[in-house]
């Protein structure tokens, strides 16, 4: 096969896989999740130092949590996501704490911003996901100002979430060719994305923890409103379903540090702050 019929198939896979991913977000209810979060995005504004007046563009923001995080400190904040429904959650987020945010519906991959828009370019736990993260990188740093700064939270591989998917490509195996989203919370994996147009790239190692009634309930609520396990229950059979879930509890109980019968499970992440040169 030639490089440029190789170039070609890669391009045509990407897309199916992309507006696969599209429809698994926009199912379910990813706010309901989302919202949990919030503390992700304050802890990444304050990582990134925001001042007031400056111009902030959060990437693959959902519904807003990061958004709202950099509004609260004054910033003039874009929002995008490629799924309009959470925009609109984060749009009535935004009207309730009386911000002036503009939303706006863009692709991570092909921003609709012209080079060196943003003083400030984030996402948090979105822009990982993107399946040619190449682009997806090269992107933030087009419509980041040189000087300017890239912040990132992104999910580990040994972090609870990134053994998650794991589990679910025991099940539903990821598609050719697409490098895992948990990648992007390696500082190898950084350096290879951002190393042409970094001047420093500093990452701490940080925790989320899920608080829920049980781990029981984590699978319910996840299962209801988390597209990628929405559509990843929609796939399998009964039989499926049943061990599926029994990989989820195991997988909770080894990380499960409540010592009762809640939920209190830590999921490392990487807070990720680039100087762009």
């Amino acid at each position: 096969m030639s490089a440029v019929a190789s170039t070609s198939s890669l391009a045509i896979d990407l897309a199916a896989v992309k507006t696969r991913q599209q429809a698994a977000w926009s199912t379910g209810n990813y706010a309901v999740v989302g919202t949990t979060l919030q503390i992700v995005g304050e802890t990444l504004c304050e990582a990134l130092d925001l001042r007031s007046g400056t111009s902030v563009l959060d990437v693959a923001a959902g519904n807003g949590n990061a958004t709202l995080a950099a509004a609260r400190r004054w910033c003039d904040v874009t929002s995008t996501d490629y799924v309009s429904s959470l925009l609109e959650s984060g749009r009535a987020r935004s009207a309730a704490e009386g911000h002036n945010v503009q939303f706006q519906v863009a692709d991570a991959e092909n921003l609709p911003f012209a080079n060196a828009s943003f003083d400030t370019v984030m996402s948090t736990f979105g822009v990982m996901f993107t399946p040619n993260q190449e682009q997806a990188a090269s992107e933030l740093a087009r419509v980041c100002k040189p000087g300017g700064r890239i912040g990132l939270a992104n999910w580990t591989p040994e972090s609870f979430i990134g053994q998650l998917f794991k589990t679910i490509g025991k099940y539903i195996p990821p598609a050719s060719g697409v490098k895992s989203p948990a990648l992007w919370g390696t500082q190898a994996r950084l350096e290879e994305l951002f190393g042409d147009t970094a001047h420093e790239i500093r990452t701490t190692s940080r925790e989320f923890v899920f608080r829920y009634r049980s781990a029981a309930h984590w699978i319910e609520v996840f299962r209801t409103y988390y597209g990628p396990m929405n559509k990843a229950f929609g796939a399998l059979d009964a039989e499926k379903q049943t061990g599926f879930i029994e990989q989820l509890l195991a997988l909770m109980e080894t990380r499960n540090r409540s010592g009762d019968s809640t939920l209190v499970l830590p999921s490392e992440y990487l807070e990720v702050v680039i100087e762009r040169k």
